[in-house]
């Protein structure tokens, strides 16, 4: 089968600067690799991705591909010394741009780094739910979640009990084999997953039958978070060790629980400041009054002056909710707000009228409705009846 065009393997133009190639480069890698891609056919696109940057990572590669196709990667193309402006590029050299992706993708260890070595599982996150006063007061909860944990039947190491996982002799554990190629423009080490262990350094010729070979086990796991009294929504805490299983007898990774609170039917927040909207009528506010007022702390009394205006805050000192990152509470703001009545009887408006009168105020009898005027118009009594 004919050869794909390598910047349409990598999925660039022919103009793509070495940044765009190297991002497309680790994307696909990544996807395509065979420690993480099992699908069928996947190994062989990683290869094809491979061999695509390979050529196009290098300047001179790629002027010649360029130029030249695939022919330029044809190892008996130029045998005559008719590719020439390319001096510099001789054996034994290598592809420094395709090895710093290389270890990059596997952890910067280079061929000093061994696959096998301890590595910390992978940190987990959880949404806990809360209600305003569970935030307010703290709270303990007790959460339960899935993750990878450590196979209890191998202790993690994959290999069947009474076995224990061997050392890859194709690759003497490192992961990587190195690769020799000639090239019309010289012989050329690379480096490359082995074939023989995927990159792990270790066979396992009996696996566990519980986690089949991977040390690993998907289980429900539970802990009991401890809510300190004044989180708010959106803030985390982290739990170390609660996360997934290490690799190779590593360290658990951490659990990150971000607090979710719901908000108050009455109370609004802002840290440890709570606000609430007092509602009030216009005799109290004029006369003066004491009222209750409910906190998150139980109801307290407050003393409203004569004359106090719409719009007027009172602060209740220690009554709001618990300074996570320091010692006592913040306040509680109490806003008066004004309600004005929608239905009043005879005697509640006759008093405002002579309320009004009293301070030279001028007010009016609100207008007959619709249907009244109505009644009027065609002399009708209030109940209907013709007027006689």
């Amino acid at each position: 089968m004919a050869k794909r065009d390598y910047y349409e393997v990598l999925g660039v133009s022919k103009s793509a600067s070495e940044d765009e190639i190297k991002k497309a480069y680790r994307k696909l890698s990544k996807k395509y690799h065979p420690d993480i891609n099992k699908e069928p056919g996947a190994d062989e696109k990683f290869k094809e991705v491979s061999e695509a940057y390979e050529v196009l990572s290098d300047s001179q590669k790629r002027a010649a591909y360029d130029q030249y196709g695939h022919a330029s990667t044809d190892p008996n193309f130029g045998a005559g010394g008719g590719f020439g402006g390319f001096e510099g590029f001789g054996g034994g050299g290598s592809f420094g741009g395709f090895e710093d992706i290389f270890e990059s993708f596997f952890g910067g260890g280079g061929r000093s780094s061994n696959p096998n070595a301890p590595r910390q599982g992978s940190d987990l996150q959880y949404s806990l739910n809360l209600s305003f006063e569970e935030a307010v007061f703290g709270t303990q909860k007790n959460v339960t979640f899935k993750r990878e944990d450590q196979c209890k039947t191998c202790h993690g190491s994959g290999a069947k009990p009474g076995t224990s996982p061997e050392t890859c002799p194709r690759c003497s554990g490192q992961g990587t084999i190195n690769v020799e190629r000639q090239t019309p423009l010289g012989r050329v080490m690379s480096r490359q997953t082995c074939p023989e262990c995927q990159g792990k350094g270790q066979i396992i010729k009996d696996p566990c039958v519980d986690c089949q070979g991977s040390g690993r086990v998907a289980e429900n796991h539970s802990v009991k978070v401890n809510v300190p009294a004044g989180v708010e929504d959106g803030q985390q805490m982290r739990l170390s060790g609660q996360g997934e299983a290490g690799y190779n007898g590593g360290p658990y990774g951490d659990l990150f629980v971000v607090f979710r609170v719901e908000e108050s039917d009455i109370f609004n927040r802002e840290g440890s400041d709570i606000f609430y909207d007092l509602p009030v009528s216009f005799v109290q506010v004029t006369l003066g009054t004491e009222v209750e007022v409910p906190t998150v702390h139980g109801k307290v009394k407050l003393k409203i002056p004569a004359g106090t205006q719409t719009g007027t805050t009172f602060r209740l000192r220690g009554k709001g909710a618990p300074r996570l990152r320091g010692s006592g509470n913040g306040d509680q703001h109490v806003t008066v707000k004004l309600i004005t009545p929608k239905h009043l009887n005879e005697a509640q408006r006759e008093a405002l009228k002579d309320f009004a009168e009293a301070g030279g105020d001028k007010v009016g009898d609100q207008e007959e409705g619709f249907f009244d005027k109505m009644k009027d118009a065609f002399n009708f009594d209030s109940k209907g009846k013709k007027k006689k």
